[in-house]
């Protein structure tokens, strides 16, 4: 198969002093964005990775989902999301780029990240603006993520991780307080659950019952808790990761779409290509073209 060209950043590689080469880099976004204007979109991280836009305008877009720039607003991303900026004024705020690792060695349970929606991996809950009220208590707790993480000091990033922290609890709070949802936990961590197995088994496993059976529930509780949460069923949750995945190929313009096909385990070229065009409404080969154009 031909080597994927899509740039996949590290937290090194966007370092220019890295005090926690592969762990830890924050900064504010118009120094970023001066340090860094070689940075080819779209593209991919290795890493966490959260901006706060204190002004600008203009759009972002997370695994091809676009959203408009503004100011109070924050958004999330996990490893391996694509995305891309197009500013039109410049912009300002702040970016924080962190490992799992990095937080892990403040936070004993390994699964401390997978509570937040924002790192759901879902484009949709991972952009949040956030009210006048509730800015400037989030540029603080920033500015002290970057002056910690950035300084010599004594235990300096067990101040950024702390710091870390409590913006991702007063985030959290304010879309759980704005989202008006009263989901039970028991659903919500069944829902995760279901969630993180089509991301890592979408490839092989593309049937509702396939996940049913290792959540131990039967495939009509699934589309009915997948239904009640996300709005869509189980089966059309894993076709969307499917698709999601063939168009991340797709704009490796490396990779023939045949070789995409056997990559997703489709049984062949002619069925994956009826299959994207059906449900993303252009065939591969010109969706390719529309992104590159773009």
């Amino acid at each position: 198969m031909s080597k994927q060209v899509l740039p996949t950043y590290s937290i090194c590689s966007l370092t220019e002093t890295p005090l926690s080469p592969s762990d830890f880099m924050a900064d504010c976004f118009d120094h970023y964005l001066a340090t860094h204007k070689d940075l080819h979109f779209p593209h991919k991280h290795s890493f966490y990775h959260l901006v706060y836009f204190s002004k600008g305008s203009g759009k972002h877009s997370i695994d091809f989902i676009h959203f408009p720039v503004e100011p109070g607003q924050i958004y999330f991303m996990i490893p391996g999301q694509v995305h891309s900026w197009d500013f039109e004024n410049e912009p300002n705020g702040f970016i924080v780029n962190f490992s799992e690792k990095y937080i892990n060695s403040l936070i004993s349970n390994p699964r401390y990240l997978d509570q937040f929606t924002f790192f759901s991996g879902i484009a949709n809950e991972q952009v949040i603006t956030i009210p006048a009220e509730g800015q400037t208590r989030l540029s603080c707790i920033l500015e002290t993520i970057i002056r910690e993480g950035n300084s010599m000091e004594e235990l300096k990033d067990d101040m950024a991780r702390a710091g870390l922290i409590q913006l991702f609890i007063q985030v959290n709070r304010y879309t759980n307080r704005h989202s008006g949802n009263q989901q039970n936990n028991y659903n919500s961590l069944l829902f995760r659950n279901f969630q993180k197995l089509i991301d890592l088994h979408y490839k092989e496993k593309k049937l509702t019952k396939d996940y049913a059976g290792v959540l131990y529930v039967t495939p009509n509780h699934l589309n009915a808790l997948s239904k009640e949460v996300s709005g869509k069923s189980a089966g059309e949750l894993i076709r969307d990761r499917v698709i999601l995945e063939a168009k991340r190929l797709l704009i490796n313009a490396q990779m023939t779409v045949a070789e995409i096909a056997v990559e997703l385990d489709f049984i062949d070229n002619s069925y994956f290509s009826k299959f994207f065009k059906k449900y993303v409404g252009v065939a591969p080969e010109v969706f390719r073209k529309q992104i590159i154009e773009k």
